[in-house]
């Protein structure tokens, strides 16, 4: 079967008769639509759009409006005041003139979809980026974010843990062992029933890395220390190329997310391994996985002589995560959260092509 292209969930959801307040599972496969592809629609339909000149509630109207008519919905007469505004989809949309994005008065969803919406001095709508939550915690710099989870690392004196002997119940019928990967699949690739590794042989394959070293990059290089292991583990799983877009999960074709640790805290961001709350991914079959679905592996690692050296291997679902590292507690709450995008958050626009497309996070490299 192909792929489904952004078009075919809009036309879906012309045909379905649902507004933007029709509850849609996350993942459902007619309309549920994925992140990359609300994107797509959302900046193909807003770009140049002309907000000159608009009263704040009218503006704010206008954008509500190109949203519902970008992915197929009906305009309401009047716009109910929700949270998120696009209850359907999870989605809320914010404007920005800066690179200081505000939200008030409300947390950092980690399933929410957010379309950050650039707008020009002259008020016409140049690019729009759609992030989740979880995206949008790792742009923090200021420490301002609401909510953040950590949990600690405590070695023991096995090199190898697997913390869970099998995958959880919803994910086991759809793991298949021995599972061999053909050119075209990427680590990035939405996860199928079949395709999917046991988390034993995940381990099994895992654990010959341990021992093994790279150039360090630098102490304050982090992305870039992780980024040689993701390459490591794709080749050690059998991928025939290594493919990156900062989401989460990072091996999202396995349903798996990988730390690296120098140290003893592990940085979980705005989500608990153990959240009932569904991903942003589309079903595996009869399976509508869970963050508690996904499998995280755990490196340890020290650094020596300008090397890293992998020391030790853990695995675990992350139903199991607590059961071996304890939760670090306490949880801070603002009114507000500042978070300062990245330069390049939006890509280069070239002048009178608002609705040019630049491919942003994507590093794709050749493993053979």
């Amino acid at each position: 079967m192909a792929p489904k292209t952004p078009l075919d969930y809009k036309k879906a959801i012309q045909v379905s008769g649902f507004d933007i307040y029709h509850p849609v599972e996350v993942g459902d496969a007619n309309f549920w639509i994925p992140t990359s592809h609300l994107e797509t629609l959302l900046d193909h339909a807003l770009s140049g759009l002309d907000l000159n000149g608009l009263a704040l509630r009218t503006r704010s109207k206008a954008i509500k409006t190109a949203v519902c008519e970008a992915l197929g919905y009906p305009v309401p007469k009047s716009f109910i005041k929700t949270q998120p505004r696009f209850p359907g989809q999870q989605l809320d949309t914010y404007t920005q003139k800066s690179n200081n994005l505000q939200i008030w008065n409300e947390e950092l969803s980690p399933a929410r979809r957010y379309a950050i919406i650039q707008i020009s001095d002259r008020d016409i709508v140049l690019k729009v980026r759609v992030v989740t939550g979880q995206d949008l915690a790792l742009l923090d710099t200021t420490g301002t974010i609401t909510t953040k989870y950590q949990a600690k690392l405590a070695l023991r004196t096995s090199t190898f843990e697997l913390v869970s002997d099998q995958d959880t119940s919803p994910l086991l019928p759809h793991t298949h062992l021995g599972v061999r990967f053909g050119s075209t699949i990427s680590p990035i690739d939405e996860p199928e029933s079949g395709t999917l590794m046991p988390i034993q042989e995940i381990f099994k394959r895992l654990s010959t890395l341990i021992g093994t070293s790279f150039t360090d990059p630098g102490m304050d290089q982090e992305r870039n220390r992780g980024a040689v292991l993701h390459r490591m583990i794709c080749k050690c799983l059998g991928y025939c190329r290594y493919e990156e877009n900062g989401q989460f999960p990072d091996l999202r074709h396995q349903l798996l997310e990988v730390k690296l640790q120098t140290s003893p805290t592990i940085d979980l961001g705005l989500v608990l391994p153990s959240s009932t709350g569904y991903l942003d991914i589309r079903k595996i079959g009869d399976c509508r996985p869970r963050y508690r679905d996904t499998r995280y592996a755990i490196f340890h690692a020290t650094t020596n002589n300008g090397q890293v050296i992998l020391t030790h291997l853990f695995l675990t679902t992350g139903a199991n995560f607590f059961k071996r590292f304890p939760r670090f507690k306490g949880n801070g709450i603002n009114g507000k959260i500042q978070i300062p995008l990245p330069r390049n958050f939006f890509g280069r626009q070239p002048k009178n092509a608002p609705n040019s497309r630049i491919k942003i996070g994507n590093k794709l490299t050749d493993l053979r």
